[in-house]
């Protein structure tokens, strides 16, 4: 019994084996295409450091404005966010407050809306002589607070990247023992000390990732300080990049690199040691903090952010729509949209499929190596998109075969969905992976017990367990690359046109009219994009 046993174990031990090998071979391709941009670009600003005219770039005084611009504009952002973030999280979901279903969707809805566009509404709205100056006039208000500069890149940015800390500080107040609250209660301390006390160290995890993606959007964000007329990395990059300055920015973007692992390693140091454990006790939404008379005072800053945030851009949206009627000064049509679904539905495909052995090879066989290679895949997701963008053009400029591909209109999307698969693969890569971690390795065993091979047993069994995440991956691809401005508009063929790079054109020739059309198209299939996330992952709100 026991000798016809052991050969059947060990046959099944060493088939496993091999696709293990063949994952590593992909995941480490993938990483390798992956990181390559990246290691072009220091290559480019190592070659300018090399030639010597490093110091005069980096030590001229608009270098060194547009640093402390960036930090200023980054920490600014990150704490505003934080501020509005963690107290609405927390109203939605440990108080009686009223209507908290409907804000819970209202006021996560913003990460729908680009920031630019958003940039757009509010400088159109809140400018000299814009809408709200217009409407005030008759009153005898004549002149309103500038949107202009630090303040205003400051808000834009805000409303629509606080919903990151929102998010996250909510799954973490679900899942919240609150049973140690109550303890620390029952001890006399104010809901404020048992807050501060009990709550914060328990959410401040969940408070570091979210501030981590608004401070690296923040620092990465093109549209919005282009818009609003804040000089910071991304629009002087741009700004070399288009009047021929390639070395100053390449080396721009070598230091926006460098600011943006700075970020990282601050955020990895300051949470390096942080464990939370509960004894599991009641959760979240088990005992609710009465608010009392405070009830609907409470609902003021819910609707403040979510009208500034939702209410301001549709408005003006609709109110350009309705002024145009018909006679907007550029054309719009369908060819628009079906580009942006074109690509962005290539680039979630895309990104779909390289992230599977990444994913898979991280959930099922851990270890260093394939850590590495999952760590690798996030690379892009860190680095701002005209950084990729800008590697991606000096790598085609000195590579042949890719030149061939950019300089032509026919040939040119495979650079453009490198690009956008290069920036959004983590999106993919993690909702992959953890719908892979929810697959018990037992399920593909059994399989392969009854005679299926390895990619047999992963097709039939494994592949359509986790088709709902790759489902919610991929929507997410496609939602960010629909949004996605710099790559687009410096990767892009001659001639081609996409509802982003529209929208930029219209803003840049002071078309406002014309914007309305593609930026509403824009956001209704960013919403239609985001219900399907929802519904992948199964969200419901309590």
């Amino acid at each position: 019994m026991d000798t016809e046993t052991a050969p059947t174990t060990d046959h099944v031990s060493d088939e496993r084996t091999l696709p293990s090998w063949g994952l590593v071979v992909l995941a480490g391709v993938v990483s390798v295409v992956v990181l390559s941009p990246l290691a072009w670009m220091v290559y480019a600003g190592l070659r300018v450091v090399g030639a010597g005219g490093a110091g005069a770039i980096l030590l001229r005084p608009r270098t060194l404005r547009i640093v402390l611009n960036s930090l200023v504009l980054t920490a600014s952002v990150t704490a505003a966010s934080i501020l509005i973030g963690v107290p609405l999280a927390y109203l939605t979901v440990r108080t009686d407050l009223p209507f908290r279903r409907l804000f819970t969707v209202a006021l996560a809805m913003p990460l729908v809306i680009p920031s630019y566009i958003g940039a757009f509404a509010f400088a159109s709205a809140f400018a000299p002589r814009g809408e709200v100056q217009s409407l005030l006039a008759p009153l005898g208000v004549e002149s309103i607070p500038g949107i202009y500069g630090l303040g205003g890149a400051v808000l834009v940015i805000t409303l629509y990247t606080y919903p990151y800390v929102f998010i996250t500080t909510r799954a973490a107040l679900k899942s919240l023992d609150t049973t140690l609250v109550e303890a620390a209660r029952t001890l006399r301390h104010t809901r404020l000390q048992a807050f501060r006390r009990v709550t914060l160290p328990q959410i401040r995890p969940a408070v570091t990732a979210g501030a981590l993606l608004v401070a690296l959007y923040a620092l990465s964000d093109f549209g919005t300080p282009a818009i609003l007329r804040y000089d910071v990395f991304t629009r002087a990059i741009y700004v070399e990049f288009n009047s021929f300055g390639r070395d100053t920015a390449a080396l721009l973007s070598v230091v926006l690199v460098l600011v943006t692992v700075a970020i990282l390693a601050v955020e990895r140091r300051s949470s390096g040691g942080e464990r939370v454990s509960s004894t599991r006790g009641h959760t979240g939404s088990d005992a609710r903090v009465r608010l009392g008379r405070w009830r609907w005072v409470a609902v003021v800053p819910c609707l403040l952010v979510a009208g500034l945030a939702l209410v301001v851009p549709l408005a003006v949206l609709g109110l350009w729509l309705v002024r145009t009627s018909g006679a907007a000064s550029l054309r719009f049509g369908l060819e628009h949209v079906l580009n942006s679904v074109g690509v962005a539905a290539g680039a979630a495909v895309v990104a779909a499929l390289v992230a599977l052995p990444v994913a898979h090879l991280s959930a099922r066989d851990g270890g260093t190596l394939p850590t590495v290679f999952e760590r690798a895949s996030y690379v892009g997701y860190a680095v701002p998109g005209i950084v990729v963008g800008i590697a991606l053009v000096f790598l085609g400029s000195q590579t042949p075969l890719v030149n061939s591909l950019y300089g032509s209109a026919a040939l040119a999307f495979p650079l453009l969905l490198f690009a956008y698969v290069v920036r959004f693969l983590p999106q993919a890569v993690g909702s992959t992976r953890a719908s892979i971690l929810r697959v018990s390795p037992a399920l593909p065993e059994a399989a392969r017990s009854l005679g299926r091979s390895p990619l047999g047993a992963f097709r039939s069994v494994t592949l359509p367990l986790i088709a709902p995440g790759q489902i919610g991956g991929a929507a997410l691809v496609f939602l960010t690359t629909m949004k996605e401005l710099p790559a687009t508009l410096m990767l892009r063929p001659a001639g081609f046109e996409t509802l982003v790079t529209f929208v930029w054109r219209a803003e840049r020739s002071a078309a406002y009219g014309s914007a309305a059309v593609p930026a509403l198209t824009l956001l209704a299939v960013s919403a239609v994009s985001m219900l399907v996330i929802l519904s992948m992952e199964g969200y419901h709100v309590e």
